[in-house]
């Protein structure tokens, strides 16, 4: 694996030497370490996952606070006891969990039109990310195996660094997979690092995002064929439609319950379209963008999957 230097971070380093400013780590009791349903957790884990958790800043946007600090409680509770507690568990059965705290934008800093604004608050970010994944190859990786998983904003920051310190680098081939969940990415936004054309492929990305099957909107398009998506249930990137009976379970905010069969899904266009969800409770369930539900609906097919694609990347290396 080569050496990466630290990055000049112009906006104060993090340091990622202190448990605190890690969401999660394999060193450290945390949410991530939360069991679902049927969960089993191995004893020794040979392949580590770096977890961008998506966007908790949100309300009102004050000036001069475009961004999380690094020490705000109520921030860093919430990151955890959603994010943290309700995604990046997935991968707990099969890796260490590693999830930077990093001063994330505000959620409305999306819609921002200032160009230097933007610059600062998404740069803010991605820095304190960038630095957390140097740190972790430096001092956690030790040669392992590893996926990249993200979701939202998560994601808007997965795709810039795997651009900077992953595609066509030497650790390219330790990447297992990336799972890019939440924003738009292109077929072709790697260089060197394709599309996942199916349920075992490795050294790729799957991505999607999801929305009723009548939802319609700027930010969701059946036509577009630029974007990358790949149905969660199936992982084709076909647009057959995968029938409820193929959908192995979402995990909604009781973890020790999971829903199989709740939705038929297909992937086109630019998203993942599903009927509506039908579990206790859906008839509150009113929204047609399914943004906040991308992992969770799909929590035991993409926990299902993980270990498939381990499993497959181990007999491709022969590592026993």
């Amino acid at each position: 694996m080569q050496s990466i230097t630290k990055s000049e971070n112009q906006w104060m380093n993090i340091d990622y030497g202190y448990m605190v400013n890690w969401a999660a780590h394999p060193k450290k009791k945390d949410e991530s370490d939360t069991l679902a349903v049927g969960a089993k957790i191995k004893s020794s884990k040979n392949v580590d996952v770096f977890f961008i958790h998506p966007t908790t800043l949100t309300g009102k946007l004050i000036a001069g606070h475009e961004n999380a600090k690094i020490t705000d409680v109520i921030i860093n509770k919430k990151t955890d006891e959603s994010p943290i507690r309700f995604q990046a568990s997935v991968f707990n059965e099969e890796c260490n969990v590693y999830a930077p705290r990093y001063r994330q934008a505000h959620l409305k800093m999306y819609d921002e039109k200032d160009s230097t604004k933007l610059y600062e608050s998404f740069g803010k970010a991605y820095a304190d990310i960038r630095d957390a994944f140097i740190y972790y190859l430096a001092n956690n990786n030790q040669g392992k195996p590893f996926i990249i998983a993200s979701h939202s904003q998560g994601t808007t920051h997965a795709k810039r660094l795997i651009k900077e310190l992953v595609d066509n680098k030497p650790i390219q081939e330790k990447m297992i997979i990336a799972y890019l969940v939440g924003m738009p990415v292109l077929k072709r936004e790697f260089e060197n690092i394709p599309l996942c054309m199916d349920s075992i492929q490795t050294n790729c990305f799957v991505s999607w995002r999801t929305f009723h099957k009548n939802y319609h909107d700027d930010w969701a398009n059946r036509l577009d064929t630029n974007i990358a998506v790949v149905n969660p249930v199936t992982w084709l990137t076909t647009s057959e439609i995968a029938e409820k009976e193929k959908h192995k379970g979402a995990v909604l905010y009781n973890l020790q319950k999971s829903f199989p069969g709740i939705q038929e899904t297909q992937a086109e266009g630019s998203g993942v379209w599903i009927s509506r969800p039908r579990f206790p409770g859906s008839i509150l369930y009113n929204t047609k963008n399914y943004h906040v539900g991308d992992i969770n609906l799909f929590y035991i097919d993409i926990r299902e999957n993980i270990k498939t694609r381990i499993s497959q990347y181990e007999l491709n290396h022969e590592i026993e």
